[in-house]
């Protein structure tokens, strides 16, 4: 089969060569991939002198199940779906029935395979946060691909949502996603929130956390400033009205034993009906491979990028 595998000689650190068909296990199903998106964790991956030559990476894909898992657990053979793992730039895929969403047959691949890691991150984040009913919660870096699912979920719960986004030309679409506020920066918000899913890092972070009224909580999620965050010494102090106010970290694989099978045919059900936007602003063929990685690069990317497979 044919895969995108890491080449450090190559434009995007990337090349498309062959390599043996998956073996799967008992439990896990054969999926023929039609539609993959990155994310910057992937590309950043790619690009690390470390990452040795011939790694396939790739945690989101989308497809079709050519064999089910002998087992008996997960889809059918012919049914569309959504997955989550490894290994994803690939035409075919082994996953276990607890890394994969069923999706109604015609779906958008392309808008399924934004789901796994973005859809995820945001849905379980706002989980941890509790009822969002009439609380205001903060979204940073709210235009990338968590921000988007975040925005939306949470507006959807009930939950006022300011928005974080240095991109002025953004603000209408994520009005239009379910925010009530939009601002360049979280120092530019004048009222506490109650909840923060931070996708920036470095002041950000820092900013955030000084946003956040008593008892409020602050989740890590995403570091895309790669800057550090250093937090004054007064940040921490829970005097004048900044008491019982937390810092969480995140990482959507730190449960081994999750499934996220039922949250994933869910979110592809909405993306299928059109309740949710997966915010696709670019997608080509993954002959194109290189120019998708470089629009990552550049950080001229607002949403998701998909590669078609076929």
């Amino acid at each position: 089969m044919r895969a995108l595998v890491v080449d450090h000689t190559s434009p995007g650190h990337l090349s498309l060569t062959d390599i043996p068909d998956p073996r799967p296990a008992a439990h896990e199903a054969l999926v023929r991939v039609e539609a993959v998106s990155l994310n910057f964790g992937e590309i950043h991956g790619a690009i690390h002198p470390e990452t040795p030559d011939g790694t396939v990476l790739g945690w989101d894909a989308a497809g079709v199940v050519v064999r089910a898992a002998t087992d008996g657990s997960g889809p059918a053979e012919g049914e569309r779906v959504v997955t989550l793992g490894e290994s994803g730039w690939s035409e075919l895929r082994a996953v276990p029935a607890t890394l994969l969403g069923t999706a109604p047959e015609d779906a958008d691949p392309g808008a399924l395979s934004t789901i796994p890691v973005a859809g995820l991150s945001a849905l379980h984040v706002l989980r941890r946060m509790g009822p969002l009913l009439g609380r205001r919660v903060m979204v940073t870096g709210a235009s990338g691909g968590v921000g988007r699912y975040a925005v939306q979920l949470a507006a959807r719960a009930g939950a006022h949502v300011v928005a974080i986004s240095r991109n002025p030309a953004q603000a209408d679409g994520l009005r239009a996603l379910g925010a009530h506020e939009v601002h360049p920066e979280p120092a530019a918000v004048r009222q506490p929130v109650s909840a923060v899913l931070d996708n920036v890092g470095g002041p950000y972070l820092v900013d955030a956390f000084a946003a956040l009224s008593p008892g409020g909580s602050l989740f890590s999620v995403g570091r895309s400033s790669e800057a550090d965050a250093v937090l004054p010494p007064d940040a921490l102090r829970g005097d004048q009205g900044r008491h019982d106010r937390s810092i969480h970290t995140f990482f959507l694989f730190g449960d081994p034993a999750a499934d996220f099978s039922t949250d994933l045919t869910w979110l592809a059900g909405e993306i299928a009906a059109g309740r949710l936007d997966p915010g696709i602003s670019w997608r080509g063929p993954w002959t194109r491979h290189s120019e998708a990685v470089q629009v990552l690069l550049d950080r001229r990317l607002h949403g998701k990028a998909v590669l078609d497979l076929a």
